[in-house]
């Protein structure tokens, strides 16, 4: 299902839902009782670069039993296409139409020269634009965004502008998961609530990103939940991007996981990708090609030196430590909806804005190794 699609269908729903609770097909004008249906709550969940075959329920290692539930309980969209990277997806998701319409053709931090400015490549969500949040606003929705904005870094392009009631939005494309920044990091980040800037000096120390963004998503859905109103609620999180950071309680938790190297880990996801009937069973996976921002920017596993192990399983280890840490959070959102008796009138979508990053930077912090 393509993110126009799921706009279209939104606003489908929402219109059905409207029509079946007004029209009670009284030709004869007889004492017809008409039901009442209550318009669904929508639960956005958007992960950032994170692989296909990361999560348990596509054949990954990675402990996820919330995603992995979703999964069980709902429907696999096995035709779903997103664009190739970050700001192109989301502008398609707010806006449901293609990117190029929505003003941002490229990301804006990847734009050649020669289209910056031009039509369809404003680098922010273009005035021609109407977003998802401002028709499900019309239609009686309160509407929330957490997470990563990356459609726009003024006042006049902001999320608060585009028809969220409440917005916690990282502005660019990306930041460190902590609050405190290596000394030799040069960090260009910009948050904002509701549309005024938050300084990083006044997030908690205890910031982590993916935790905080589930905090600030929960309180906007408790600041409405007497409201009568059902909600749009966007969770935009920034794991597990670049850089590879993740919460003390889960940065051990792969210890050893990955020392076998790639190609055993490959093998053993397509394996069980096989078994539960995602791949054919006759499939034939490609070699990997070694390129200077593939993982075996060093070559074949076998070819690494014992030091260049240590650290490509390192960073192996903390991915997955930031991915199953964000599985924890999103089980933190689903807890809320079933203890507030709103999951079963809930649609909750998950997805990736894109594939895996090729490149994996890890933010050097004490006691890493």
């Amino acid at each position: 299902m393509s993110h126009k699609n799921l706009l279209t269908t939104l606003s489908i729903a929402l219109f059905s839902l409207s029509i079946s609770a007004c029209n009670n097909n009284d030709s004869d004008h007889s004492n017809t009782v008409v039901e009442t249906k209550k318009q669904p709550n929508i639960l956005f969940i958007m992960a950032d670069d994170l692989g296909y075959s990361d999560l348990g329920a596509f054949g990954g290692e990675i402990h996820t039993p919330n995603i992995d539930a979703l999964t069980k309980e709902g429907r696999i969209l096995t035709d779903y296409h997103t664009a190739p990277t970050c700001s192109p997806t989301r502008s398609q998701l707010i806006s449901g139409t293609d990117h190029h319409l929505a003003g941002i053709g490229a990301m804006a931090e990847l734009t050649p020269a020669h289209l910056k400015g031009q039509p369809g490549y404003e680098g922010y969500l273009n005035e021609r634009s109407l977003s998802i949040a401002e028709v499900l606003k019309d239609n009686g929705y309160r509407t929330y965004i957490s997470g990563k904005w990356h459609l726009g870094l003024t006042a006049e392009t902001n999320a608060h502008v585009k028809g969220f009631d409440h917005s916690f939005t990282l502005l660019q494309g990306l930041d460190l998961h902590f609050k405190q920044a290596p000394s030799a990091y040069k960090r260009n980040a910009t948050y904002t609530e509701d549309g005024k800037v938050v300084p990083i000096s006044a997030l908690p120390d205890d910031f982590f990103s993916t935790n905080y963004f589930t905090d600030k998503l929960i309180s906007y859905l408790e600041s409405g939940k007497n409201s009568g109103k059902p909600f749009f609620a966007y969770a935009a999180y920034t794991a597990p991007h670049w850089p590879l950071q993740a919460p003390a309680e889960y940065r051990d938790r792969y210890r050893g996981v990955y020392d076998a190297g790639y190609d055993v880990i490959r093998n053993g996801r397509i394996a069980r990708q096989k078994q539960l009937g995602l791949i054919p069973a006759n499939f034939t996976a490609a070699e990997p090609i070694a390129t200077q921002n593939a993982p075996q920017k060093y070559g074949k596993w076998n070819e690494l030196s014992a030091e260049q192990k240590v650290l490509e399983a390192r960073r192996m280890e903390i991915y997955a430590g930031m991915v199953e840490n964000l599985d924890a959070n999103i089980g933190r959102v689903i807890e809320y909806l079933k203890r507030n008796n709103l999951y079963d009138n809930t649609l909750i979508f998950f997805v990736s804005d894109n594939g895996a990053d090729a490149l994996s930077v890890v933010i050097m912090e004490p006691n890493l190794f």
